[in-house]
């Protein structure tokens, strides 16, 4: 799932031999706190599909279910970044590219999680949910990691459904469907994907050419980046306002998406005409907190309209 996972990932994974223990290092193969965002943004979801409270037994078994199989999906993209990864000075750590944790524990480990999550799902929850979320493995752990990060500079474009989903195998958890609704939550998580990771590939650029990945700001440089992150903040502006436009959320979501992009596309503005590192780093930050609010948002008017 890229999207959602790719920085506070690197930073899970690069700490992984300086925990004590391999329970520590299979722990940090799932990169938790990005599990941790994948999982929020399911919820949401799940909240947003019921009119009333979903339960908690609905709640609690997608929940386990989808982060077991994203961090079944993030132990597979580790081993199969390992040489890549012991190529670039945040991830050359990782236990997985010190060869700390062999293929076999690393395939083992990621086969008994993911088959526990498809087991939480199809039993627990429903099938629709069950096969979107291994859908969403197989995007992620081979499509997006094996053929297009390391072949294209619109990976993280093309690549960016597979870790725009969560919120889709939340609703379906509690509805049984994926209705219009939960797709434009996924537009969103899409359009926010690109102009959030390339502001992080823009002050890491330097790791980046060392890795042979063929990042943007390494294969067209950093003012064509700087323009793609601007345009694709402005699309994101567009596409959080369809959920008010279809009827899906009232005033209130409205507003507060208004002020969240405006203070988005600010930070875009910076990156694309003053760039600095520190512009950059400041913009990435705040894409982060940003999808948490937005989505939180989302959630209150729905209460609200709902009462």
């Amino acid at each position: 799932m890229p999207n959602l996972e790719i920085a506070l990932a690197d930073a899970d994974c690069a700490r992984v031999s300086t925990q004590p223990g391999r329970l520590a290092q299979y722990w940090t193969l799932t990169k938790p706190r990005v599990t941790l965002m994948t999982v929020f943004c399911a919820v949401i979801g799940s909240l947003l599909a019921a009119d009333g409270f979903p339960g908690w037994g609905v709640l609690f078994w997608s929940a386990a279910g989808i982060w077991l199989l994203a961090g079944a999906a993030f132990a597979v993209n580790c081993l199969l970044e390992a040489k890549v990864d012991a190529r670039m000075a945040r991830t050359a750590r990782r236990a997985t590219a010190r060869g700390e944790l062999t293929p076999l524990h690393t395939i083992a480990f990621s086969s008994l999680i993911g088959g526990a999550g498809m087991a939480a799902l199809y039993w627990m929850v429903n099938p629709l949910t069950m096969w979107l979320t291994l859908a969403t493995f197989v995007g992620y752990a081979f499509v997006y990691t094996l053929l297009l990060k390391p072949n294209t500079p619109q990976n993280i474009v093309i690549g960016g459904l597979a870790g725009a989903m969560p919120p889709a195998l939340g609703w379906a958890a509690v509805a049984g469907e994926t209705p219009l609704q939960a797709w434009l939550l996924v537009l969103i998580i899409f359009l926010w994907t690109p102009p959030h990771f390339w502001a992080l590939a823009m002050y890491r650029r330097e790791d980046y050419a060392r890795s042979g990945l063929p990042m943007l700001p390494v294969t067209h440089g950093m003012a064509h980046t700087g323009r793609m992150v601007w345009r694709y903040s402005i699309a994101l502006a567009l596409g959080t306002a369809l959920p008010w436009v279809v009827g899906m959320s009232g005033l209130l979501y409205l507003l507060a998406a208004a002020a969240l992009d405006a203070v988005f596309l600010r930070h875009a503005w910076l990156v694309h005409r003053r760039y600095s590192d520190q512009v950059a780093r400041k913009a990435f930050g705040w894409s982060i907190v940003y999808l948490a609010l937005l989505f939180a948002a989302l959630l209150a008017d729905h209460w609200v309209m709902a009462l």
